[in-house]
């Protein structure tokens, strides 16, 4: 008997607290996450690394060409390959950060990458996050869900968590960063971020992790 195979978007800005969310989600409901954020920040470290003009769709299209993005799990945990070497670590620099906007906003980049995506999430159950989930990535999945927060607080998770990696960086420029890319990712041509019209929007402003994965719990359960 064929197992059901379904999906769980949840997208979001940047510090919503989306990875963490799905990931403790993916835990609770034993089904797989997959970090689609992670597959953009591998392309931006591999623009950034040989200094691809993003602007250029011919070089970007070259870079695309020549490149494979892969994620394996190891011990139920995502890990993210560029070329044969695994970036886990390296793609969640700052600077890789503004590398994915900008490249994840080719809309070659983003077809390609969906249909990586699509593939992934037809073989399994998952968790997925990002900011085009529920809107293109898969419009058909059946529970959708929209993460938000104040910008403050988004910022301050941020800077916490980078912080706590030893990476220097001061709260204003964590901000600014953050504002900038939410302003490229909600304008950008394909798939901008944006909300899905039948998603559930869950504020976590002022919720911890585990009251946010509860609330969402109890969506999935009425639905």
């Amino acid at each position: 008997m064929k197992k059901t195979v379904y999906s769980i978007a949840i997208d979001g800005p940047a510090g919503a607290g989306k990875s963490t969310i799905a990931k403790e989600l993916s835990k609770r409901l034993h089904i797989l996450y997959l970090d689609t954020g992670a597959m953009y920040r591998a392309l931006g470290l591999k623009a950034y690394e040989h200094k691809t003009d993003i602007s250029d769709e011919t070089a970007v299209g070259r870079l695309l060409s020549e490149t494979c993005v892969g994620v394996k799990y190891k011990d139920g945990s995502q890990r993210t390959y560029l070329d044969g070497r695994d970036v886990s670590d390296s793609i969640r620099e700052p600077h890789i950060s503004k590398a994915a906007s900008d490249i994840s906003a080719v809309p070659a980049v983003r077809y390609k990458m969906v249909e990586l995506q699509r593939e992934i999430a037809a073989a399994h159950s998952m968790v997925l996050d990002g900011r085009d989930i529920g809107t293109f990535v898969l419009p058909g999945a059946k529970y959708k869900i929209f993460l938000t927060a104040d910008p403050q607080v988004r910022a301050e998770r941020r800077y916490l968590e980078l912080t706590a990696k030893g990476q220097s960086v001061s709260r204003g420029e964590v901000l600014s960063e953050m504002l900038a890319r939410d302003e490229n990712d909600s304008k950008r041509a394909v798939a901008p971020l944006k909300k899905a019209a039948d998603a559930a929007t869950v504020d976590t402003s002022d919720l911890n992790p585990q009251e946010v994965v509860e609330r969402i719990l109890k969506i999935i359960e009425n639905n």
